[in-house]
């Protein structure tokens, strides 16, 4: 039996385990307060047309003869089931549509934070950037915020339409190729998230996740230091996966300070320091790289990553442990 099997087979049953929902801390966002909002308004309003429509009903088939000869008035029939929906809907689209419920998406105030995010086929390529949109670095399928500071997020796709969506932050909102949305979030305390993208997209659509960590303010101006250093030099027992790397990878992906320079992958700087692998299929360690590395054509069926299931065990596990030293 190949020597990658076992890996292989050890780290698609971990993903089993990984894709089930995180359990977190409660929705804590501006953006989902108001939409909470919203949703209550609407079902209280809802509800009351409902009950009132069933009491009139009610009343029309089994009341008093004096009040079914006043329910059929042409006066009221036409007030109660013409005027007063128009009005009554009128209303609520205004409110819903005016500053307040949807001011998070286009508020004038400048944001703290800009994130871009490119949905790929099937990742999500993460690009911070300074307040003049210089890039200061980039990552993948992870995505850290300030807790208490308002983040703007610049949505792009260069493929075909993904859906950005934290449930317990935001609401979602559709990338479209050749288009640039924003969407703005402040999530009021540091918690751990679970991002997906809500828009079919293709055969691994589903296996499209990311992490959203939010984080006070000081420990995120720390990651943000660490993220802009290159990635540390591989020490002589890291060496020969470097080189293993250097020669089979770096045409894809990059790892800053290195010759690796690939753009159609993702960005490998400080991979070690991520939450999960593939979009959120696997925990990240070296048993679950050195998987993905040699099967991740059975892991995650379509990707643009080659299986590389013609190396050695050994020589797998030289470029996972390289790979998992990215920190």
């Amino acid at each position: 039996m190949p020597s990658f099997l076992p890996l292989a087979l050890a780290a698609t049953m971990s993903a089993a385990a990984w894709a089930q929902p995180r359990q977190g801390p409660p929705a804590d966002g501006d953006e989902i307060g108001r939409i909470d909002q919203i949703s209550t308004v609407l079902f209280i309003g809802g509800a009351g047309i409902f009950l009132m429509v069933a009491v009139l009903m009610a009343l029309a088939m089994h009341g008093p003869a004096r009040v079914r000869r006043a329910l059929a008035n042409p006066a009221l029939i036409v007030g109660a089931g013409v005027a007063f929906p128009v009005l009554a809907l009128t209303a609520l689209l205004l409110w819903v549509l005016g500053p307040g419920p949807l001011a998070a998406r286009n508020g004038a105030a400048a944001a703290a934070v800009r994130v871009e995010v490119t949905g790929e086929l099937w990742w999500w390529r993460v690009r911070y950037l300074d307040r003049s949109g210089t890039l200061l670095f980039e990552t993948a399928n992870d995505v850290r915020i300030p807790a208490g500071q308002t983040v703007e997020f610049l949505l792009r796709s260069d493929n075909v339409i993904h859906s950005f969506w934290i449930p317990e932050l935001a609401g979602k909102l559709d990338m479209m190729p050749g288009r640039v949305n924003r969407l703005r979030v402040t999530a009021r305390a540091p918690g751990v998230f679970r991002g997906q993208c809500a828009e079919y997209c293709g055969a691994q659509h589903a296996q499209m996740r990311f992490d959203v960590q939010v984080l006070a303010p000081a420990q995120f101006d720390e990651w943000l230091r660490q993220q802009r250093q290159p990635a540390r030099s591989a020490g002589p027992e890291l060496r020969h996966g470097e080189q293993l790397f250097q020669q089979a990878c770096a045409q894809c992906h990059a790892v800053r300070g290195t010759p690796a320079t690939g753009t159609l992958g993702p960005d490998l700087t400080h991979l070690g320091g991520r939450p999960s692998l593939a979009a959120g299929v696997l925990p990240n360690n070296v048993g679950a790289l050195a998987g993905w590395i040699a099967g991740g054509q059975h892991i995650k069926p379509g990707n643009a990553m080659p299986a590389f299931d013609q190396w050695a065990g050994e020589d797998l596990r030289a470029v996972a442990r390289y790979l998992e030293s990215l920190k």
